[in-house]
């Protein structure tokens, strides 16, 4: 298996520091807003390098942060007229429903900056006497120069950062490239203590504090978005290692950008689409093929074509699995099971892979039609499936109950609080509808389940459903 590593533009075998262990933090979202098309790209992306490193046999730890304290944070308080906490646990809360909807496990270990003050403060003290940071009216900050190595990630030149810095009137800062570890408290804000005096962390000590709790002082993985590649991982990197003298990271992963137009898709710029509402309007499922049809280091271009284009290839997925269904226990393909983890073990090659599924589907349903034996290939498609998260949860709704419960009452039903058991309460309620041949009231719930994603089927068994 090899993979890019973004530390030197290099592709190398990948070669854990404990054999068949592989500790892998990726940085999460910063929790102001709903989270917008791109955070889901990052977040599938490293769910399934991390399944595939399962599937391959090793032992994975998988941390990923929330970072619950900022100034966009403390900014979008402000201008809802809420308190900081409400404002992130409630956008917490909405990314945590999108991730649940696209597939992507939970993490090992999820944790939050402002649970972590103890650690950050501690691994500032050890920078400020390391001669690496310093104190300057109740805010620290970071020395650049004091080590040597700064910008080696990026591949960035310090005397032209620095051509175009300027230390503003009151800054300060020794230095224009030297960064906040802490930032002294403001009227307003949330502050804890520290021997600078009440303040609050900055954003890159975070995540160095919190990775080298979990996964030590030198990381297998580090993964996150091409665009924290600086400052912030750079900086994640000066402050680690200035502290540990060790490699912060054996590998460095970043997947690309999603654009919009052109341009990379942006909270702070409103130009974005929202990830939620295209969950809502779409199999979520098919949302995450869109994003694996890409490979994970390349920018992708959103457009309602591709998405489109995305959810007509995952119902062909869907229909193959119904029409196969009962025969993934048995061997799968060998030979299709070779190309897919030829084009996985390739970094992580998810469009080589994808084509290597859809082969196995076309191949499957030809098989099928001339009545042979389809049953390996069936298995196959399965495995592939589910190594890339694209198999539905054994229910299936939790991440369209809200939406279940609309169309219930909408139909006059009382939601039961279980997902399942409204959504037969509707299906119930359209036989109901045929059997008085009351038809418009039947097309109206048939389309309602439609337009969440919800497909029925009248047989001479009864009525069916399933997801698309």
């Amino acid at each position: 298996m090899e993979i890019v590593n973004t530390l030197g533009r290099t592709r190398a075998p990948l070669v854990p520091l404990v054999e068949g262990e592989i500790g892998i933090y990726v940085c999460g979202p910063t929790v102001q807003a709903n989270p917008h098309v791109g955070h889901g790209r990052s977040a599938v992306a490293f769910d399934v390098i991390r399944r595939y490193l399962v599937y391959r046999g090793f032992n994975v730890t998988y941390v990923r942060n929330i970072t619950d304290i900022d100034d966009k944070i403390i900014a979008a308080a402000s201008e809802q007229g809420l308190t900081i906490d409400t404002v992130a646990e409630r956008a917490a809360e909405r990314f945590e429903v999108t991730q649940d909807a696209l597939g992507v496990l939970r993490p090992d270990v999820e944790p939050k900056a402002t649970d972590h003050i103890g650690e950050i403060v501690e691994m500032i003290s050890d920078l400020i006497g390391k001669d690496h940071a310093y104190e300057a009216s109740g805010d620290v900050y970071f020395s650049v120069r004091s080590f040597p190595s700064y910008a080696k990630l990026s591949n960035r030149n310090i005397d032209e950062m620095l051509s175009g810095a300027r230390i503003a009137t009151g800054d300060i800062k020794r230095d224009p490239l030297d960064f906040a570890l802490w930032k002294g408290a403001k009227p307003g804000e949330p502050a804890w203590p520290s021997p600078w005096g009440e303040g609050r962390p900055g954003w890159h000590i975070e995540c160095s504090a919190m990775a080298r709790k979990y996964l030590g002082d030198t990381l297998d993985i580090h993964g996150g978005g091409s665009d924290l590649i600086f400052p912030h991982h750079e900086n994640e990197i000066a402050q680690s290692e200035a502290v540990t003298g060790q490699a912060f990271a054996r590998y460095w992963l970043h997947n690309g950008m999603v654009n919009l137009s052109g341009e990379k898709m942006s909270k702070s710029t409103g130009h974005f689409v929202d990830l939620v509402g295209l969950l809502s309007d779409n199999p979520p499922l098919a949302i995450r093929l869109f994003y694996l049809r890409a490979h994970y280091r390349s920018n992708v271009e959103f457009s309602a074509d591709l998405i489109a284009d995305s959810v007509t290839a995952f119902e062909r997925l869907m229909a193959f699995r119904r029409r196969h269904e009962g025969l993934e226990d048995t061997a799968a393909d060998p030979g299709v099971v070779d190309a897919f983890e030829a084009a996985m073990d390739d970094d992580f090659n998810t469009p080589v892979a994808l084509g290597v599924l859809f082969d196995a589907v076309r191949d499957g349903n030809r098989v099928a039609d001339e009545g042979g034996d389809a049953a390996a290939l069936a298995a196959a498609v399965e495995l592939i499936m589910g190594v890339l998260g694209l198999i539905p949860d054994a229910d299936g709704l939790t991440d369209l109950a809200t939406r279940i419960d609309e169309l219930a009452v909408k139909l006059g039903l009382e939601p039961d609080g279980d997902a399942e058991a409204t959504l037969l309460a509707v299906i119930e309620r359209r036989t109901k509808a045929r059997i008085e041949r009351d038809w418009p009231t039947s097309d109206t719930i048939r389309d309602g389940l439609s337009e969440i994603g919800i497909v029925i089927e009248d047989g001479a068994d009864g009525v069916a459903w399933h997801r698309k």
